[in-house]
Formats: structure tokens, C-alpha cells, sequence
């Protein structure tokens, strides 16, 4: 499907709506861009389709990396490539990391590597430049990963009144979020035919395109039952939609929105929506699951990522502890 839509934007010399509207933008001709740059994107586009199986949402992502990153290439309108080096890598790097976060220039070193290597294997540069990007410090491991207290669960999930469509939706998803961990892109993409009643089971999208299926525990069930039952009818087949019309999906930033605002009615400090997945875990940590376990409902692809929750485990950090030497402190 996404190759499909890569090869007639390649076709088409297409650029997307959002790159037409940067200010560097990948070139200059009498449309607004170079046609090489154009070609060059969508190419690119079917590469992270074919070759990397991406989601479009990822691969939106990576295209506006891969804008900014071209955009800095140009000389006279026209996008020069063959005298690409390390340096220009290095000076770009330079240059935007220190106007992000370090989480944003890890994403920003991440998205740029895929770019640099398919260039050299479409034959448009000469050397392997993605060795030339280095890597950003990661600082994830020196902290623990804070999920939230029960009582402040609780809290969030009475703010929502339930007598209201509306209502019934926030608490659905925000219950959905904090049961079974979800990010907030699985969340919004969850279709009415993903939802198995017979069995129990829910089929989630997943990061890179993938599918696992998750058990429904029984209030996350009846949550989304009491919201389905009111949900507007509409030719739509994702779950949650938007409250205003036009009703139409919910998006991945709406979602986000909803637990800002849930906060705010619930009187509790803002918090992230990714901080319910980290409750999630600590949460089945406190009740007795191995880190396997966790790893199985988060859909790791690693259990060295789920490895961070045993910091959180304090009562079984407690007793590897070694006794003090100089007695009882």
C-alpha cells in the first residue's frame, strides 16, 4: 500500500503539502522546488515503505528530517549531492541539535541515518555517511520510569463524566491506556472490528507495522461498551472519534490532548500520556508479573527496554541489598 503511494508521488514529482510550506524546502524550479529533490523524497518515501516496512506516520517523521536535511544542500535552486562529507553532516548536526531537547536530537541522529544510508545505496553519494553521525548521549537509564499512584489514577479516571458521550470516551481510552499500556498511536488507531467480544481479545497496531492481540480485562470491556453505545453513527470504523462535528477519528495528538485535560479536571500535576504506559508496567509489576510478562503486554521487542521496571521493584531491590559493614545506619 505505502509503496504503491510512493511510486506515483515518484511518478508525479510529488512533494508533500507540509514540505511545500518550509522555508528551506529541497530546492527551487518554477513550482516552488527541484524536481530532482521531489524525486529524490518520494523514492525515499518507498524505500522506508518497501525496504524498512514503516508506518506512515514514521515515515512522515523521517520525510521532514530528510527535508530540513536536503534543504541545506542547495547551491543556485538546485540540490548538489555528490560532495556530500562527513564534515556536512557533522556542521547540520551542529547546528540543529542544540535547538532540541535531548530527546528530540536523538530522534533527529535516528531519522537522519536511514536517509544517509539510502542515498548511498540509490548511488547518490559516494561513501557511507551514515557512520559519520554520531550518537546522543542516553540518559533514559539514570532515572527510574514513573508510573502514577493509584489514588491519582482514580482521580483521573472520575474526572470524566460518564452521564456524557464524551465522557464515556475519555474514560474508556484513558482506562484502555493505563490497563493494557498502550501508546497513544495504538490507541487512535484502534478500529471497531479489532475488538474480539467472543474471545476477550483486542488487535493492536503497533510500532512498524506490527499486530499482536491482548486479552480485554473485563472493565476495560464494559468501558468501551458504555461509550460504543452512544458513539455517533458514522461511516467511520475507528473507535474513538472526535466529540465536535464533523465527528471524524480521533487523533494521536487529540488523545494526548484528552489526558492534559483530564489532569486539569482532576486537580493533578500535567502528565505526559506515555507516563499511563509506565503505570501500566509498575502497576503489574506491584501485582506479581515477571518482567516476560510485562514485556508480552508492552509488545517489547527487547526485554533489555522492560529491564527498566526491576529499578521500580523496591522490595525485591531490598533484599539484594548487602548489609551495611559499619552496622545499622
Amino acid at each position: 500500500m505505502l509503496e504503491e503511494v510512493g511510486a506515483r508521488r515518484e511518478a508525479s514529482g510529488w512533494v508533500p503539502a507540509r514540505g511545500r510550506a518550509c522555508a528551506d524546502g529541497v530546492g527551487r524550479d518554477g513550482r516552488g522546488r527541484s524536481a530532482r529533490g521531489a524525486i529524490i523524497l518520494a523514492g525515499y518515501w518507498r524505500y522506508l515503505a518497501r525496504e524498512r516496512g514503516l508506518a506512515e506516520s514514521t515515515i512522515c517523521r523521517y520525510e521532514r528530517v530528510a527535508r530540513l536535511f536536503l534543504g541545506d544542500h542547495e547551491l543556485g535552486g538546485e540540490l548538489v549531492l555528490q560532495r556530500l562529507s562527513a564534515a556536512d553532516v557533522s556542521g547540520f548536526l551542529a547546528r540543529e541539535c542544540p535547538k532540541r531537547t535531548v530527546s528530540g536530537a536523538r530522534d533527529l541522529v535516528a531519522e537522519l541515518r536511514p536517509l544517509l544510508r539510502y542515498l548511498h545505496v540509490a548511488g547518490l553519494i559516494s561513501l557511507p555517511l551514515r557512520w559519520a553521525v554520531p550518537g546522543v548521549a542516553d540518559l533514559r537509564d539514570r532515572s527510574l520510569p514513573r508510573g502514577l499512584e493509584p489514588a491519582t489514577v482514580a482521580k483521573l479516571l472520575r474526572s470524566c463524566d460518564r452521564r456524557r458521550t464524551v465522557g464515556r470516551r475519555d474514560y474508556a481510552l484513558l482506562l484502555v491506556m493505563v490497563r493494557l499500556g498502550l501508546r497513544v498511536g495504538e490507541v487512535a488507531a484502534l478500529q471497531l472490528d479489532d475488538l474480539d467480544w467472543r474471545a476477550g481479545e483486542m488487535l493492536i497496531h503497533g510500532k512498524g507495522n506490527r499486530q499482536d492481540r491482548l486479552p480485554m480485562p473485563v472493565d476495560v470491556g464494559e468501558a468501551l461498551v458504555g461509550y460504543l453505545r452512544r458513539r455517533q453513527t458514522i461511516d467511520c470504523r475507528r473507535a474513538f472519534l472526535t466529540a465536535r462535528a464533523p465527528a471524524g477519528p480521533l487523533s494521536a495528538s487529540a488523545i494526548k490532548a484528552v489526558v492534559r485535560a483530564a489532569c486539569v479536571r482532576a486537580g493533578v500535576a500535567p502528565v505526559g500520556a506515555h507516563r499511563l504506559r509506565h503505570t501500566a508496567a509498575t502497576q503489574m509489576l506491584r501485582a506479581g508479573a515477571s518482567l516476560p510478562e510485562i514485556a508480552q503486554v508492552l509488545r517489547h521487542r527487547k526485554l533489555e527496554t522492560t529491564a527498566i521496571y526491576a529499578k521500580v521493584d523496591r522490595e525485591a531491590l531490598l533484599g539484594l541489598a548487602r548489609p551495611w559493614l559499619g552496622g545499622a545506619a
